[in-house]
């Protein structure tokens, strides 16, 4: 074959990643993002699922030395720490998303690639390196899969979850490196890893708690992957866009295939990632936001109808079924109805605006979250067409009893390039969501160390867990 396929020109692109030559805010972003990520992990620990998916993992009888986030723990091989930990880092639906892919990168290449970073003995550089590009390649996976005259991601058009399946990718690319595989090997990794990804969404529909499994099960395969490739297993140098490949089995052919390689190396898509500053679905947050603008000039009582316009294609993740949107099953399906976050955020949140405190089963029963949250409606808008999905906007109009109508339009969402969380609230977001399982001396050591990325052991990073031990709640 006398042209590289565009599977082994992401593999070159991946083995020559260089953590010194890396741009300045790409670095920046990498090492907020495992902040995040982290916090996101110990803020779920106290979950029942978190515990179920500990327990799967430690039934598989893999000890090692990667470390379970939360849990106090001897430690785990890689591939087992990784699917715990990929759990944790989704389980809250607080991580981070990539527009208009709508990717949640940072779920899967995160756990990935602190356990094999510790698993291996990398260098904090080398494992920032190999996340560099495995960010780069999650994103450009999804990307290829973007439908630009639709307005929408064709995984999701067709039910997958897009996240799960390029994270696998992503996070194979991201294990190989930090096994040493040169671009061969990890072409060969990306290859198997495209028979292992998978995820369907729709639990963000009807329920289920199978969602946050997918990255978890994302970063466990990538991680498999690569040791399958470490071991001299091949995969087909034209997975991508083969006859019987990835973009063919999973979108019927439909893929931009140039998407995957152009500006490679040279664009990076790190920084433009979103934050999330609510643990709710990211198509809620501009709703969220304009609730919020609207709570102090409106009495609860006085409302009597909300109107929720958002972009077409989210009408049927926030909005539908309308029946269960409105009377959501747990917490965690509340976090993905556009009625009951709006209802939240009309009757809740702290300091913080909306907090995890907001989203219990007990909040998603209390009869006055329920009474405010059958008043709204989520309908599709033509405002919010337009600027879909580069942003998830929003143009909340609520209508009082004396016949007026109070709206706000959120058009930009915060976290993203264009309406940036500060540093001080990223840290801040770190410190509420680890001392959710460590205490706040702790967690403050850990941001400490998360936001440098000195030349150092990277399994230095989660030592003030290890550490802890008992004092983990």
């Amino acid at each position: 074959m006398s042209e590289l396929t565009p599977l082994q020109q992401l593999a070159r692109f991946a083995a020559g990643v260089r953590f010194a030559e890396l741009p300045t805010e790409v670095v920046s972003s990498l090492s907020a993002r495992l902040l995040d990520t982290v916090g996101l992990c110990l803020a779920a620990r106290p979950l029942p699922t978190s515990a179920m998916a500990y327990a799967v993992a430690r039934a598989w009888g893999t000890s090692g030395c990667a470390t379970v986030i939360g849990f106090e723990d001897e430690g785990m091989a890689a591939p087992a720490a990784a699917f715990v930990n990929g759990v944790l880092a989704h389980s809250l639906d607080f991580d981070d998303t990539h527009l208009p892919s709508v990717l949640h990168p940072s779920a899967s290449i995160v756990p990935t690639a602190l356990a094999m970073a510790e698993e291996t003995g990398a260098s904090v550089p080398e494992m920032l390196a190999a996340a560099a590009a495995g960010y780069e390649i999650c994103v450009r996976t999804g990307m290829a899969g973007y439908d630009r005259e639709l307005g929408n991601s064709l995984f999701f058009e067709r039910g997958w979850h897009a996240t799960s399946i390029c994270g696998a990718l992503a996070s194979a690319a991201t294990a190989a490196r930090l096994l040493g595989l040169d671009a061969a090997g990890i072409g060969h990794a990306i290859g198997i890893a495209a028979s292992m990804g998978a995820g369907i969404i729709e639990a963000n529909r009807s329920g289920g708690s199978v969602k946050k499994l997918h990255c978890g099960w994302a970063a466990h395969s990538g991680v498999v992957a690569a040791q399958c490739a470490a071991q001299g297993i091949t995969g087909p140098p034209t997975a991508f866009e083969g006859r019987f490949g990835f973009y063919e089995a999973y979108l019927g052919g439909r893929a931009d295939i140039e998407a995957l390689t152009v500006g490679l190396g040279e664009q990076w898509s790190i920084p433009s990632i979103f934050y999330k500053p609510y643990p709710a679905n990211h198509f809620t947050h501009a709703g969220i936001d304009a609730a919020i603008a609207l709570r102090p000039q409106i009495p609860v009582a006085e409302i009597v109808d909300i109107e929720l316009g958002v972009a077409t294609p989210t009408v049927r993740t926030i909005g539908q079924p309308h029946a269960e949107k409105i009377r959501p099953q747990s917490g965690y399906h509340a976090q993905f109805s556009g009625p009951f976050t709006v209802a939240a955020a009309l009757l809740g949140g702290g300091g913080l605006g909306l907090w995890l405190d907001d989203f219990t089963d007990e909040k998603a029963a209390d009869p006055a979250y329920l009474e405010l949250a059958a008043k709204v409606r989520c309908v599709a808008n033509a405002e919010c067409d337009a600027i879909f999905p580069n942003q998830f906007p929003a143009v909340l109009r609520i209508t009082t009893r004396d016949g007026r109508q109070h709206e706000h339009k959120v058009l930009a969402n915060r976290g993203g390039p264009d309406n940036p969380l500060t540093r001080e609230e990223l840290e801040s977001k770190f410190l509420a969501n680890a001392s959710r399982s460590v205490p706040a001396e702790i967690a403050a050591r850990l941001a400490g160390g998360l936001w440098q990325a000195s030349d150092r052991p990277a399994r230095e990073l989660l030592a003030p867990l290890v550490e802890a031990g008992s004092l983990i709640f």
